[in-house]
């Protein structure tokens, strides 16, 4: 499965009265873990930011002056977010300014049905405790040490950790890598596997069995191949 945890900055906190989107930073996921990819850019939201947005992401208006606009990437954005499930914190909130962004340049927009709420998650697992994006970093032990202001692309690779912990992916990795390490213990040797019931069928074609015969034929008599052959 390909995910994408999500983050933006802005400059303020209404998208219907005129605040821009002025970061966005994601991390893509397969299987719940990091592929190394990410995307992430300032842009210059044509606009003074609010002093209240600076102090939380320190992107001043003077910074994002020559940043490029959104519609010039916005093609861009969304061909690395495509057929990808969106991961991200107080969805509501990105999703309005991401879609505000993406109408106003004549783009489709994003359906909550392609987001999963991290937000809504935690409130589930911990109904009653703090559950912003440091409490859970604090909770599942996450270093977040770097992030002294908030940054759409740091926020993105935190918020990806937590992710796993909250969805229990990564406990049950470890839950499995236990009993296996049990099992070799106890067991003085490698852990019985189970034969499947019937044998999958092959997937080479007989022309591409009969040039490995032929292959494995010019290697010699002491070849490991042929003894692999000979059982077959």
């Amino acid at each position: 499965m390909r995910e994408i945890v999500l983050d933006t900055e802005t400059t303020g906190l209404d998208p219907a009265s005129g605040d821009r989107v002025v970061e966005i930073g994601c991390v893509e996921l397969l299987n719940h873990i990091p592929t190394g990819r990410d995307w992430h850019y300032y842009f210059n939201p044509e606009r003074e930011m609010s002093q209240g947005a600076y102090e939380v992401h320190g992107l001043s208006t003077e910074f994002l002056s020559d940043k490029p606009l959104f519609k010039d990437l916005a093609d861009d954005f969304l061909s690395f977010i495509e057929g990808a499930q969106l991961v991200i914190h107080n969805a509501s909130f990105d999703v309005g300014f991401l879609n505000a962004e993406l109408k106003r340049v004549g783009r489709k927009v994003i359906t909550m049905d392609q987001v999963v709420d991290t937000l809504a998650l935690a409130r589930r697992k911990h109904p009653g405790a703090a559950n912003s994006l440091d409490a859970l970093c604090k909770r599942y032990q996450i270093d977040n040490s770097a992030r002294t202001k908030h940054g759409a692309l740091l926020d993105s690779e935190l918020l990806a950790e937590v992710y796993v912990e909250l969805t229990g992916k990564r406990q049950a990795r470890l839950e499995l890598a236990a009993e296996g390490a049990a099992a070799v213990a106890e067991g003085g040797g490698p852990v019985a596997i189970r034969p499947r019931p019937e044998p999958l069928p092959p997937r080479l074609s007989e022309s591409e069995t009969a040039s490995h015969r032929e292959f494995v034929a010019t290697l010699g008599d002491d070849a490991l191949w042929k003894g692999y052959l000979a059982k077959d």
